[in-house]
């Protein structure tokens, strides 16, 4: 069986489908039985293999449904550019929980270099960023910055819900009760979708939940000593 090759500048997704975003992958529409040779698949080739000698629906049926193929170089670099990225979304994320200081990129790169990670290439940038901050928590102090958000709950309905939303809330800064019950905490941010819907549901849509801050940080960086 005959195998075809296009010649690509970056990993193609399925969503870029129009001919502008081929543009942008790849390096020519055309199709090759060797890129490294500069071969050209011949037309009746194509036609037995493909039903058709069409080279850009050619190139996009390569794309979807080929293999990866990359040098070691280009391996190398992308493994390098996820590291970093890694790097970037935990160092965004998380703080010292004792000073609330951010940590730096570089700072988690050595972290993350420290324990060994290893970049896996079939998981996204955010998955593994999760990974990484458990298997850091093992070896420094470090936690996903903390949201700052408001309630604002009925009466009636508010001090039974204040104790169904415990568990989900970290820090209690502040209560007032008036003709309503207005609740200012801190939260993990992965419980905010859970917080949310339980407002939602306890309330029948009369309570309201208000972002104050996506994080809770201190100015200035933090520093390994």
């Amino acid at each position: 069986m005959s195998k075809f090759e296009v010649y690509s500048r970056r990993t193609f997704s399925p969503a870029l489908t129009r001919e502008k975003d081929l543009d942008e992958v790849l390096q020519t529409h055309s199709v090759f039985v060797n890129v490294s040779k500069g071969q050209v698949a011949k037309k009746e080739d194509l036609i037995s293999a493909f039903g058709t000698d069409d080279q850009t629906e050619i190139c996009k049926q390569i794309l979807t449904k080929g293999e990866v193929q990359v040098s070691d170089k280009e391996r190398h670099t992308q493994l390098e550019q996820m590291f970093r990225d890694i790097a970037t979304i935990v160092a965004d994320k998380c703080v010292n929980p004792e000073t609330k200081r951010p940590y730096t990129v570089i700072l988690i790169e050595r972290a993350m270099k420290d324990i060994h990670y290893s970049v896996k290439t079939n998981k996204s940038t955010k998955q593994q960023a999760l990974e990484v901050i458990k298997q850091l928590k093992e070896k420094m102090k470090i936690e996903r910055a903390h949201m700052r958000l408001r309630f604002i709950l009925p009466v009636n309905e508010g001090k039974k819900l204040k104790e169904k939303l415990k568990p989900l809330i970290k820090v209690i800064e502040s209560e007032d009760y008036g003709q309503q019950l207005e609740i200012v905490c801190l939260i993990d941010p992965g419980c905010f979708r859970e917080i949310d819907e339980l407002i939602k549901k306890e309330t029948k849509g009369k309570g309201s939940l208000e972002v104050l801050n996506l994080k809770d940080v201190e100015e200035g960086d933090e520093k390994f000593e």
